[in-house]
């Protein structure tokens, strides 16, 4: 590579590291248009199948009052966000060194088996050590699995997308597998279904002094946690440089002297460990048990997610909470206003369509944008 493209490749890199007015608006304004966009879409959808148009006056409102209206909502809307942020930051992880990683639904469900087995293997152990060796279980074996695909596409170039996705099947059956498995399945039970996690290795619910029925628990400082973790790694340390170096100009990163196999599969497993963390969250924060299929698509929302927030830490923690909150009050504008829960997977399908096309909400939405210099004329 020449001299000038080498400079041309690491100002590029440094321009990312700093993003403009442009980046802003990728980042925060797109997001936002498209939001609504698709709430207007969604409400155009219930007109044509013969909604009235006061049902879906109050179907927007049932799903507001569902997702932040009670303290009830509110506990709804962060325990469906927890797991969503965690394996979305993941994904974003991923995303930014430039790996298109949709396992997280397979590495959710091996760190979620991985803490239960941990759970009620050692169920002697004191709280203090068995949460922690639970949470670290899941991580691990997130990491593994996810670890597997970053070396193959290192090793042999398989690209991560097949090998993910086969991964994901893999997991399905294997979980059903180990579900049958005597150590692993609840006495008593012919159906597959794992045996519980102890009282004391559940993550403790914060709000259950107040009604025990209100579901949030400790995993929220979890994520927030990684929150800040992520973004340290991405743009504090030299690690996180890479992946970034990598994700934006493999060329430039290699040229420079990065190992863009060791990068890969670190990136890789790093993501699997989010993702196997959000996994331990969801059974020892919700569920106690594992179940066929216990990840409920939380690793193929995630995918949302990720993109809604546009791969940084801070727009993760943004969508995951709106996805939870879509979650939570989708079952209430049920309830309230006869309105199918399908519509909420309409109205997050279309958010995705619309940032996956920001040429399109600029066009919709012109106003809302700065115009380039050239067109505002000097």
């Amino acid at each position: 590579m020449s001299e000038g493209k080498t400079d041309t490749a690491i100002q590029g890199l440094l321009k990312r590291a700093a993003p403009g007015r442009h980046e802003f608006e990728d980042m925060v304004i797109v997001p936002l248009f498209a939001i609504v966009a698709a709430l207007v879409l969604g409400a155009l959808t219930m007109l044509a199948t013969s909604v009235e148009p006061a049902t879906i006056a109050r179907s927007y409102l049932a799903l507001l009052q569902g997702s932040v209206g009670s303290l009830n909502a509110l506990s709804e809307t962060l325990t469906a966000a927890t797991p969503l942020i965690l394996a979305g930051l993941g994904l974003a992880l991923g995303f930014r060194t430039g790996l298109f990683n949709i396992g997280a639904e397979g590495q959710i469900l091996m760190g979620g088996m991985a803490a239960v087995i941990t759970g009620f293997s050692f169920a002697g152990l004191p709280v203090f050590v068995l949460l922690p060796l639970c949470l670290l279980s899941g991580a691990l074996a997130g990491a593994f699995y996810a670890g597997i695909a970053g070396w193959l596409r290192a090793a042999t170039g398989a690209h991560e997308v097949i090998s993910t996705i086969m991964l994901n099947l893999i997991a399905y059956r294997l979980i059903d597998y180990m579900l049958r498995l005597p150590f692993v399945q609840r006495p008593g039970r012919a159906d597959p279904i794992s045996k519980s996690v102890p009282d004391h290795a559940g993550l403790p619910r914060l709000l259950d002094w107040v009604d025990p029925n209100l579901r949030v628990h400790a995993g929220i400082f979890l994520a927030l946690a990684a929150v800040y973790l992520v973004y340290w790694l991405l743009f504090r340390t030299k690690i996180g440089f890479e992946f970034r170096a990598s994700g934006a100009n493999p060329d430039a990163a290699r040229f420079a002297g990065m190992r863009s196999g060791l990068i890969i599969v670190l990136a890789m497993a790093s993501a699997g460990a989010l993702a196997g963390l959000a996994g331990s969250v969801q059974v020892l924060g919700v569920l106690d048990r594992v179940t066929p299929g216990f990840s409920a698509g939380i690793g193929f929302d995630a995918i949302a997610v990720a993109l809604l927030g546009r791969s940084h830490p801070v727009g993760v923690l943004f969508a995951g909470l709106l996805f939870g909150g879509l979650e939570a009050g989708g079952r209430q504008m049920q309830v309230d206003a006869g309105v199918s829960i399908d519509l909420i997977g309409i109205i997050q399908a279309l958010i995705i369509v619309f940032i996956a096309a920001p040429l399109l909400v600029r066009a919709l939405f012109p106003w809302g944008f700065r115009k380039p210099v050239t067109e505002q004329g000097k």
